[in-house]
């Protein structure tokens, strides 16, 4: 599932890239009706790399929203594993393989981090290495989890796990999303594993990051946190 919006210098190239990195896998590119003709291109070049499947949606709706949305599409259509993954080559496609391996190892989640070993994120400034790391920390000690990226959006998730999911309350945005994603799978009981990637800034176009979604996720965070702790000592015995 490629998420997109104004993404009309990349989708043509990344759509080449997953093709070769994954020959049989459908593709769904989830676009918010750019206003730049990303879908028409999709459209163009699902004729070129075969398997293409355009979802168009009226408005942006946001990040959290679309994976949404995809992950219904594809259950709908009884795909047993579902991919998520930027549209910028932030994501190295050429890394798909790997997270489906940890699905056929048992995974019910496979997480791209950047901060296990062998992960990467070069070229960072410090303030926004500085900003993920904070974050990255914070989130795992709130929500009592022992994992290290829980803000990455390069992940694999098998679908008998979206089905335990209801995601329509699933409600955040952004990084606010994969946070409560990974939360929901392992408060469902779900097997999280992470696997190491490369994470580069977009090379084209303009980045969809702002201070708002930080600021969501951090305040999701807090309060699940809290509100844990509060019903795990409210409950009896």
């Amino acid at each position: 599932m490629l998420p997109t919006y104004n993404e009309a210098e990349n989708i043509a190239e990344i759509l080449k890239r997953v093709r070769a990195a994954v020959p049989h896998a459908g593709v769904l590119v989830v676009d918010d009706s750019s206003p730049d003709g990303t879908a028409d291109i999709a459209r163009a070049m699902a004729t070129e790399v075969g398997d293409v499947e355009i979802l168009s949606r009226p408005r942006k709706s946001g990040l959290g929203s679309a994976y949404r949305d995809g992950f219904k599409w594809g259950r709908q259509r009884e795909f047993d594993v579902l991919v998520e993954m930027d549209s910028d080559f932030s994501h190295d496609p050429a890394d798909i393989p790997r997270l489906l391996q940890g699905v056929e190892d048992g995974a019910d989640l496979v997480i791209g981090s950047r901060y296990v070993p062998g992960g990467e994120i070069p070229h960072w400034p410090w303030h926004r290495r500085g900003l993920s790391k904070l974050g990255n920390r914070y989130s795992p000690a709130m929500l009592r989890l022992t994992l290290r990226d829980l803000t990455a959006g390069y992940r694999t998730y098998t679908g008998e796990m979206i089905d335990r999911i209801d995601l329509d309350a699933v409600r955040a945005e952004g990084y606010g999303f994969q946070v409560e994603m990974t939360y929901f799978v392992a408060q469902a009981g779900g097997r999280i594993v992470e696997v190491p990637i490369k994470f580069v800034d977009r090379v084209r176009g303009t980045s969809k990051m702002s201070s708002t979604i930080v600021v969501e996720a951090m305040a999701l965070v807090t309060w699940w946190g809290i509100r844990d702790r509060v019903l795990r000592r409210s409950r009896p015995g």
